[in-house]
Formats: C-alpha cells, sequence, structure tokens
C-alpha cells in the first residue's frame, strides 16, 4: 500500500521560501503549490464532479464533523467510503471536525478527554474523541486525515494558548497511535496530518511544531490563523512556523484564504491551502480574474457582453457572458451562483498552478508581486 511521500522540486532562488513539489499518493499525485476545494458535506457546494475535474482539481476536501452526522458512518461504509459515495476518484482531505465543534462554543464542552458537543442541526448530543475521530475518517477513506485540535480563538491569552495547545500535542499523539493500531478499511494509505497550534505566541509555536516533527507524521498543517487575527499576524506566523516544519514534508495552512492570502502563503513556504471563499463568494456574486474582482450584479455589467475573464476556459467563460451571468442574480436563478462557482474554482487553480510555473522556471520572484497587486486590489 502506496505511503504519502513529497518530492520537493525546485525552490525560489531569491529570497523566499517559495516552493514546487509533488506529493505522491496511492489515489494519485498532487503538484503543489495547491488549492483544494472545499467539499464539506460530500460536495463542493454547486460545482458538479465534472467540472472540478476539468478545472483541474487534483485533492478535495471533505469535513469529518459533518459527514458524521450526515450522512453517518454506517451509509459511508455501506456505500464503500466517500470517494464512491461522490465519485471522487482523487484524493481528499477531511479536517478532524476540531475546528467546527470548538466554533460551537456555546454547546461544548472540552475535557483533556475529548469534547461533548451538540449537534448545529437537532441539538443531539455526541462525543469526539482522537480515537473515534480517527475511526470516522477511516469510515470516510481519506487520502489525508487531520488529527483532532482545539483552536484557540483570538484574541486570547498566554495561558490559554498554552493550555489549549497541551491538550492539542496529547491529542495528536493518541491520534497517531489510533492510526497505528487500525487499518483503512477500503485498500488506500491513509496519511495522518497534524496541526500545529499556539495563537500568535512564537514560544508556543515552536514549541508546538517541534513537539509535533519529534512525533514523525507525514505531513503538517498550520491552523489557528485567519481566525480574526490581522493579516500582517498571519503572514508573520505562516512565515515563523514554516521555519520549523521538515523540508521533505508538505505544509498545509488550513483556511486560507483570498487569492492574496495563497500568494502570500506560498511565499513562506506552504504547499497546500484550503478555503471555502472561492464558492461562497461565488454565490453572493464576487467573482475573481485575472484582472481582479468584480460584483457581477453592478448595473455597468447589464450590457456587457465579454466573458468574465477572457482568458479563462472554464465552462462559464467559453459559453456566456456578463450580461447573462448578472442576469441570472438578479432574476435569482440558481445557475447564476452555480457558474460563478465554477469559475472561481477554476481561478483559483489557474492561480496556484501558475505559481507554480513561475517557481519551476525561476520568475517567481518578478511575477508574485504584481500578481499580488492586482488580486488584492478593491472590487471595481
Amino acid at each position: 500500500m502506496q505511503k504519502l511521500t513529497f518530492d520537493l522540486l525546485k525552490t525560489d532562488p531569491d529570497g523566499s521560501k517559495a516552493r514546487a513539489g509533488v506529493i505522491h499518493t496511492s489515489r494519485g499525485d498532487i503538484e503543489t503549490p495547491i488549492f483544494m476545494p472545499v467539499g464539506t458535506r460530500a460536495t463542493v457546494r454547486g460545482v458538479p464532479e465534472r467540472d472540478l475535474q476539468a478545472a483541474g482539481a487534483q485533492i478535495i476536501l471533505g469535513n469529518t464533523y459533518h459527514l458524521y452526522l450526515r450522512p453517518g458512518n454506517e451509509v459511508l461504509k455501506s456505500q464503500g467510503g466517500l470517494h464512491r459515495f461522490n465519485a471522487w476518484p482523487k484524493p481528499i482531505l477531511t479536517d478532524s471536525g476540531g475546528y467546527q465543534v470548538f466554533s460551537l462554543s456555546e454547546l461544548r464542552k472540552l475535557t483533556p478527554d475529548g469534547v461533548t458537543f451538540r449537534s448545529h442541526i437537532d441539538g443531539s448530543s455526541h462525543y469526539f474523541t482522537p480515537e473515534n475521530v480517527i475511526e470516522t475518517q477511516r469510515a470516510i477513506g481519506s487520502d489525508i486525515m487531520m488529527v483532532l485540535d482545539e483552536c484557540p480563538p483570538h484574541p486570547c491569552d498566554h495561558l490559554y494558548a498554552k493550555k489549549s495547545n497541551e491538550i492539542t500535542m496529547k491529542w495528536a499523539k493518541r491520534c497517531q497511535t489510533a492510526v497505528q493500531n487500525s487499518e483503512p478499511l477500503y485498500g488506500h494509505h491513509q496519511a495522518l496530518f497534524p496541526i500545529v497550534q499556539g495563537s500568535v505566541f512564537r514560544d508556543l509555536r515552536e514549541y508546538s511544531a517541534k513537539t509535533l516533527v519529534d512525533m514523525e507524521f507525514e505531513g503538517y498543517a498550520i491552523g489557528g490563523l485567519s481566525v480574526g487575527e490581522p493579516i500582517p499576524l498571519m503572514y508573520e506566523f505562516t512565515d515563523f512556523t514554516t521555519d520549523f516544519l521538515p523540508v521533505n514534508k508538505p505544509r498545509y495552512l488550513m483556511g486560507v484564504g483570498t487569492p492574496a492570502n495563497i500568494l502570500e502563503g506560498i511565499a513562506r513556504g506552504v504547499d497546500m491551502f484550503d478555503c471555502v471563499m472561492p464558492t461562497r463568494n461565488g454565490r453572493n456574486a464576487t467573482l475573481f480574474s485575472r484582472n481582479g474582482g468584480m460584483n457581477i450584479r453592478g448595473a455597468r455589467y447589464i450590457n456587457d457582453s465579454s466573458p468574465i475573464d477572457e482568458d479563462c476556459t472554464c465552462y462559464a467563460c467559453r459559453t456566456y457572458s456578463r450580461s447573462y451571468i448578472r442576469h441570472l442574480f438578479t432574476v435569482q436563478e440558481m445557475l447564476g451562483p452555480m457558474l460563478a462557482s465554477i469559475h472561481n474554482i477554476h481561478f483559483y487553480l489557474w492561480l496556484v498552478k501558475e505559481a507554480r510555473k513561475h517557481i519551476l522556471d525561476g520568475t517567481w520572484a518578478t511575477w508574485y508581486p504584481g500578481m499580488v497587486e492586482i488580486v488584492g486590489g478593491k472590487l471595481p
């Protein structure tokens, strides 16, 4: 059974940490840097599998919390795991559900052993431990599983962050032991990534990263950022944390972010990103392009016969005008949000592919500042 490995192909020679590589899994290779579309409830909302494939998606996400609640472990097992259930043949990463549980601060009770929480759906009580979270991810059959962790809020004080981090470190070890004491259900290796926490405290981040590296995982995630802290702090602590992570293992910055955030994360040594922004913004008529963003509801697009992005090859751009897509939003036709989401996913995947190309050909240093300025601009 092929285990997860990572080949580092090239690092930017001009001062940044930007790097290009390949993650090898038993369900296919993942070229990095990569953006992972988020399929929280077994689907990337509004984007059919064929359109994900056409956009060049190499890996998607599922969420343990939501899949545990619906459809549930037994349904997933009966269907042969999530890959067969949602007809996605390539790798899948599952978030452990920790972030979702801990965002329910008024509906959960944390102990050193696990966390009791109430479902956001019907209020029923449930209990997550590191061990049963691994059991659920075994039922899902994800190619990359995440440890159960606590994501401290921002802001929090040093004492809270330290106690939280201690729990996360213990849970990471328990998850690792649970993986070692169990087997995949569907004949494919399942890698386990831990999550570096520590809020915005350098000593805690360093301790967390070094402790997890000593435990030897197949890859590493950076959590607890993009949770309300100022953007400069997010960049600072991403940059700080990657200094302590192995060069020969993939690095995943969780829940980030805007196109500019992703480029800045790449410059700081990150390989993998996920965010609901492409589809969430698409459903709300905000579109990304090589020329910056746009709110397609704007009156300026009433008679605009051009595509969203002249150079984009997605289905929406090849088929429809800005005028038509604006009309769909105006009359609240569901096709509008779907086309916008398809385009935004396509753009995000184009962006990381383009970044990879510039890293490999040695032009990252000249390309990246200009692209950050374009994609980071305000909507016209």
